[in-house]
């Protein structure tokens, strides 16, 4: 199936009806959109942040310029800051959280945290609406969340999924 190449500024001048779309290199990518425990999951972490940690920004599906022709719409992203004015997040927040769907494959969401990181962003946490399992990945690597706790540092953030 051939595609057309769409701009930058076509995109960003783009609203969908049904949920935000992804932008890599010339191409609208539609994203996952979530049923109801990731829809859930989704409002309650991103409460849970909101609540106990208000001297950070927090947003839910805001687009992230993460290089010049690639935007990618996470679940929910935390910038080190309590306000933010653009409309687009252009420097890299401290967590962003991507919640698995039914419909994710592990080569896409692998794609993604690949270039989170390469942003900048020092946590991804991924989360499985369904099992609550959850990966917290760094430049160093990825690692299982086994003790229950969500975890940033510098500064320092904490998220217990039983809260959740």
């Amino acid at each position: 199936m051939a595609t057309t190449a769409v701009t930058v500024d076509e995109y960003l001048r783009t609203s969908f009806e049904d949920g935000d779309r992804e932008y890599v290199d010339g191409e609208i990518l539609e994203r996952n959109l979530g049923e109801n425990g990731h829809a859930r999951l989704q409002t309650k972490l991103s409460s849970y942040l909101l609540v106990h940690y208000p001297q950070y920004w927090v947003a839910v599906e805001m687009r992230v310029q993460v290089r010049a022709t690639r935007f990618r719409v996470p679940d929910i992203t935390v910038l080190r800051t309590e306000t933010w004015e653009p409309a687009i997040i252009t420097e890299p927040p401290h967590v962003v959280v991507e919640l698995l769907s039914p419909d994710d494959r592990a080569a896409d969401i692998q794609k993604k945290i690949a270039e989170y990181l390469s942003f900048g962003v020092p946590y991804v946490w991924v989360i499985d609406p369904k099992t609550r399992a959850a990966w917290v990945w760094t430049s160093e690597g990825a690692r299982t969340v086994t003790d229950g706790v969500l975890r940033a540092f510098d500064p320092d953030i904490e998220v217990p999924l039983a809260a959740l």
